[in-house]
């Protein structure tokens, strides 16, 4: 175990209230690991309380035979993710590894490349918990909005280096048909795997504003052309927004992501291939997502030094928890559809017609 890793009895003693930020407000041990085993029962009240007050990123280490239906539950609930050895357990505040310290090297490498970007998308999920839809997806904006005049994301634009605007789309950015009382949806950039460019962000809002607008649609059905539904948003426009309270407004109020939650009850979300970012952020705010057998989630962006912009940080962790959403954010590892399903980001997989 690293140098950085406590016990339980240590988060109950304050271990953790140490500040997060050192001399010239440089990050300062962003994360602390914490061994769950042998945890004395008599003091994980008190280290969950610690652990809400912490400033720090608390990720659980657990290599008992099992963690589920154990005395550590309101710890458990209080950190920021658990990792235990074996497969995943029922609580969602746990990710089962075969691999435990790979796992907690992998998380902490990611944590080290990105602190500030870690940090936040922690602060974001936490406040998220706390308030209805429409509010969690504005504090991720903010989030977003600070992460983009931060220096992890300015070196990831400048790794990058400069490109080309995207071309205008060939055809109609987004279809639109209607039969009876259904509306069908579907993404028509297969050029760009259906990016979440501008072009196809309005198209796609002013399709799902006639649903909102029209009463008598009982039914929307949203699905993508090509070999994947939606890589995401479109990276060849990143960084080029004029300014980032303008971009606040248009990922908030020019998004389809708060008009997805309203349409929740009637929407259907139909995906395959690889969704990335927005690519299941948005389809994650429907009542029922389907997805394609060997369809495969990841959500890349605080590697890039942002959180989740799409609305992210507000749907997924109200299907899986935000304590698996913490890893799925933070590692950005690849999520394949069977874990998706068992994790309820899905609600099923079976071949699109």
């Amino acid at each position: 175990m690293g140098t950085n890793t406590i016990s339980v009895v240590e988060l109950a003693d304050g271990i953790a209230d140490a500040p997060v930020l050192g001399a010239g407000a440089a990050v300062v041990h962003p994360l602390l690991i914490v061994d769950l085993d042998d945890a004395p029962d008599s003091v994980i009240e008190r280290a969950a309380e610690r652990a809400r007050g912490s400033d720090h990123l608390l990720v659980g280490r657990f290599t008992g035979a099992s963690i589920d239906d154990t005395a550590l539950a309101p710890l458990l609930e209080s950190l920021d993710l658990t990792y235990a050895v074996g497969p995943d357990p029922r609580t969602s505040t746990v990710v089962g590894t075969d691999d435990l310290d790979a796992s907690l090297s992998a998380f902490g490498d990611a944590v080290a490349q990105n602190p500030h970007a870690s940090l936040v998308v922690r602060h974001v999920l936490r406040a998220a918990d706390t308030v209805g839809v429409a509010a969690a997806i504005d504090i991720e904006s903010l989030g977003y909005s600070t992460l983009q005049g931060g220096p992890e994301f300015l070196r990831w634009l400048d790794e990058r280096g400069p490109r080309p605007l995207p071309p205008p789309a060939p055809a109609d950015p987004v279809l639109v048909a209607r039969e009876s009382s259904t509306l069908q949806v579907t993404l028509n950039r297969p050029e760009r795997r259906n990016a979440y460019g501008t072009q196809l962000r309005d198209a796609l809002v002013e399709a799902l504003r006639l649903a909102e607008l029209d009463d008598s649609i009982e039914r929307v059905v949203v699905d993508g052309a090509g070999p994947s539904f939606c890589a995401g948003g479109d990276l060849d426009e990143f960084g080029r927004t004029p300014d980032t309270a303008t971009a606040h407004l248009i990922r908030t109020r020019g998004g389809a992501g708060r008009l997805v939650a309203r349409l929740a009850d009637r929407t259907e979300v139909r995906v395959h291939g690889h969704c990335v970012g927005a690519g299941i952020e948005i389809p994650a705010f429907a009542n029922r997502v389907v997805a394609a057998p060997g369809t495969v989630f990841r959500l890349p962006e605080v590697s890039m030094g942002l959180i989740p912009g799409a609305g992210g940080t507000a749907s997924i962790p109200r299907r899986i928890g935000r304590w698996r959403s913490m890893h799925l954010f933070v590692t950005a590892s690849a999520l394949d559809v069977g874990r998706a399903f068992g994790w309820g980001l899905v609600d099923e997989v079976s071949e699109l017609a």
